[in-house]
């Protein structure tokens, strides 16, 4: 028999008497993943359905995560006890919609007057807070890694502009998101949380009179510029905002292992592709709305600026004090800042340097 011959029985011969391993038959799972945003809402959606294509092509097709729109299996605020109980195996959502369980997790999404992209990366990722997040929800069988991250957002969308003001806010009803919700309500706003889906109608009829969600590309595709035209900066509550992949760990810790990793390799890239995305689409978006639909972009001045940041060290200080979750994420947060603050103000740079 000529030696060919021999090695290529062999061979088939191993493979018969090797077991379906995960490097010759890879088994067929196939996930539901509810989203917290729609399909079609640029970053916050598409890189879900994005982050779901890339996983099934990786796959060859044996690993399926269908892409739920909001509402259609749990509604978009109540991920979290849904892939708890396994009712979901993964909610593309946010820690902040969370924050009414556990007020701490928004320092997982977004802190005001809060770190750039690449020190938010760096304390979740090498510092504690990804550690932190998971320490948390572990106890809920829940298991989470940052699915997407986008830059700043605005600081909201109001129907006149604000000629007193940030002090002359109080008793306006204004949709607000996580940390930056408690320094608005310190100032005597009413907030409320609200889906994205949820807010253009709120706004239009009257049951919030503002409303900040996120940034130009996004905004422009809710339409909060047919009932309010300021719009404001800078996202003092945002800088950087990271949402996340919730997973009920008891399905995560049954895939294969390549499974696993495809899973973190393609969270990895929609983190990169989409803050990157974000930030190249949204002077366009800006200039569109201006010339196109007469929006007006308006800037806190300086001291509104620092009304807002006392009001929140305010907040941190009495949030601690009553909730010692709250405290412990707080505490490393603000050490790993102090830390990092030596290399960030060495490398700072203005706009521009020329006269």
């Amino acid at each position: 028999m000529r030696l060919k011959t021999v090695v290529s029985a062999l061979a088939c011969a191993a493979f018969v008497a090797i077991p379906a391993t995960e490097g010759f038959a890879q088994k067929r799972v196939k996930w539901k993943m509810q989203s917290a945003f729609g399909s079609s809402l640029p970053h916050l959606g598409t890189s879900g359905v994005r982050f779901a294509k890339n996983v099934d092509e990786a796959t060859d097709g044996k690993f399926k995560i269908k892409f739920e729109e909001p509402g259609a299996l749990v509604p978009a605020l109540e991920c979290f006890d849904a892939a708890s109980k396994g009712s979901v195996e993964s909610c593309w959502t946010t820690p902040g919609y969370h924050a009414g369980k556990f007020p701490a997790a928004s320092f997982f999404t977004a802190v005001p007057f809060g770190p750039g992209f690449g020190e938010f990366q760096a304390w979740k990722r090498f510092g504690n807070g990804d550690k932190m997040r998971n320490e948390l929800y572990g106890q809920h069988g829940l298991i989470a890694w940052d699915s997407f991250c986008i830059g700043p957002e605005t600081s909201g969308w109001f129907k006149s502009e604000i000629k007193g003001g940030i002090e002359s806010l109080k008793g306006i009803k204004m949709r607000f998101f996580g940390l930056g919700a408690k320094v608005m309500q310190k100032l005597g706003v009413s907030t409320q949380l609200l889906a994205g889906a949820d807010i253009y109608p709120a706004l239009e009829k009257g049951v919030i009179d503002a409303t900040e969600f996120s940034m130009p590309t996004i905004d422009i595709k809710l339409g909060f510029y047919q009932i309010a035209k300021n719009n404001y900066f800078p996202g003092w509550h945002q800088q950087t905002s990271c949402s996340e992949l919730l997973v009920n760990k008891k399905e995560y810790e049954g895939l294969p292992k390549n499974y696993q990793m495809i899973l973190k390799l393609a969270l990895g890239e929609s983190v990169v592709d989409t803050y990157a995305d974000s930030e190249a689409k949204n002077p366009k978006a800006m200039m569109e709305m201006k010339s196109k639909y007469g929006v007006t972009n308006r800037r806190w001045e300086d001291k509104d600026l620092a009304i807002l940041e006392q009001a929140w060290l305010d907040v941190l200080k009495e949030e601690a004090a009553k909730d010692p979750l709250f405290k412990k994420v707080a505490d490393d947060y603000l050490a790993f800042r102090k830390t990092y603050k030596l290399w960030g103000d060495a490398q700072a740079l203005k706009s521009t340097y020329l006269k």
